[in-house]
């Protein structure tokens, strides 16, 4: 069930995303630089778990539509600062609004309790320790 509803979110979001030219890595990496106020290159890399070259690539897309900037550090010239731009503020805060039509489609069937409980739920086993390390999740509280 959580999978048949990842997808259909997944490919509600991808709709409402395409028409504003983003991508699910775009959104996060402007969400992050919102965010961050002005981030080193090397640390959004390792924010958004990428590698250099990927990173580099992710940026230089950003760039080319004007939506992220990246300039020399001025306390050290060897590294880069990438900083949102108004327009990417804007195409963010855009895709925002659109992904939240989007998930009113989605989970319209549920109440606001409904959806309050179901991303409680997901929030708590987003955050439970993964099987295997010994530590047992109580699943015993008012949340079930």
């Amino acid at each position: 069930m959580l999978d048949h509803l990842a997808r259909r979110i997944r490919l509600r979001a991808e709709a409402v995303l395409t028409p504003l030219g983003l991508r699910p890595r775009h959104l996060i990496a402007l969400t992050v630089l919102r965010a961050g106020g002005g981030i080193s290159q090397q640390a959004l890399a390792g924010t958004l778990a990428m590698d250099a070259t990927n990173i580099v690539g992710l940026l230089n897309e950003l760039e080319t539509d004007g939506l992220a900037e990246r300039r020399r550090s001025p306390q050290d010239r060897r590294r880069h600062v990438v900083e949102l731009t108004p327009l990417g503020a804007d195409r963010l805060k855009n895709a925002e609004h659109a992904l939240a039509t989007a998930e009113n489609e989605v989970l319209g069937a549920l109440t606001p309790a409904g959806r309050a409980q179901l991303y409680h739920l997901l929030r708590r086993a987003s955050s439970s320790t993964p099987a295997g390390t010994g530590r047992a999740v109580d699943s015993r509280t008012d949340d079930s």
